[in-house]
């Protein structure tokens, strides 16, 4: 083979993997798309070092981690909107007002789950997300992210906490345990 084609099959070995990392954080598919693209830019420029190392994945998670990060930092002025949106006359948090994916009709297994969960995740805010994501997903301490999202301990377990709620209150087990939406999405 060659380099060309090693790099190729490297690449597609790891494609998913580094782009729903990417859409989990930035929750945008052009967004995801793009630092996949990137990831893979810097993975040939290292290819020499990766191509035989096992810990090459999580080169790539790091990696993809750390440019969705930077992506979020360039637009963190959107993240405080967002958490601004908050109704202050009803108290209502503007994560409980977006709507839930509508249930799956033909019955829910491990995929349709999964999907459930990433659509609703994907309809928090940014500022809740990227904490959960970081936390459930990519096993980071509290402590790390705070210190990667450059904010207080404080902030990471407010917005953990409000995110939990919020897909808490978006996604519920009915009686038989399978996740299911509390309100359908509006038809598209």
């Amino acid at each position: 083979m060659t380099d060309t084609s090693e790099f190729e099959a490297f690449m597609r070995r790891h494609q998913d993997m580094v782009y729903s990392v990417a859409l989990r954080l930035l929750a945008r598919e052009a967004d995801a798309a793009d630092v996949a693209q990137e990831v893979f830019l810097r993975a040939h420029t290292h290819y020499g070092e990766l191509r035989d190392n096992e810990r090459a994945a999580g080169w790539l998670k790091t990696v993809t981690r750390n440019l969705c990060l930077n992506h979020l930092e360039r637009y963190r002025a959107r993240w405080r909107f967002f958490s601004e949106l908050d109704n202050e006359t009803t108290g209502e948090e503007f994560a409980a007002s977006l709507p839930a994916p509508a249930p799956d009709s033909t019955g829910h297994d491990d995929q349709a789950r999964s999907a459930l969960l990433e659509h609703a995740l994907q309809r928090l805010p940014a500022h809740q997300r990227v904490p959960l994501v970081l936390y459930h997903f990519e096993e980071l301490s509290y402590e790390d992210i705070a210190r990667q999202l450059r904010v207080s301990l404080g902030k990471v377990k407010t917005d953990i906490h409000r995110g939990r709620d919020a897909l808490r209150r978006a996604l519920h087990l009915d009686e038989a345990g399978e996740l299911t939406a509390r309100h359908p999405l509006p038809p598209q």
